[in-house]
């Protein structure tokens, strides 16, 4: 299946991945993607009918819940703990000018 795939592929290839391959790299990599598409071309050669498509390994569920209050309105509680406060809320020196 290494016919499939050219010297200019490989070089191209190299390119993209910005790898400076020699000779023998170069052989190297023509052989081992000839490998991957002979092995896509056998999973091409299963008999997939009646499997339905999966987007995920496990099964995923919905994991998300209605948010619950559990604490309430505590900010006089909060704010007590503030060395300077305006109108409900903390009150900080200016940092921008």
């Amino acid at each position: 299946m290494a016919g499939r795939i050219s010297d200019e592929t490989i070089e191209y290839v190299g390119i993209l991945a910005q790898l400076e391959l020699s000779g023998t790299e170069k052989g190297q990599a023509k052989e081992d993607m000839g490998k991957l598409l002979d092995y896509i071309d056998k999973l091409g050669e299963l008999d997939m009918e009646g499997v339905e498509p999966m987007s995920h390994v496990f099964p995923v569920k919905n994991v998300f819940r209605e948010d619950q209050v559990t604490n309430g309105d505590t900010r006089e509680e909060i704010l007590k703990n503030a060395p300077d406060q305006k109108e409900g809320a903390f009150k900080v020196p200016k940092t921008v000018e």
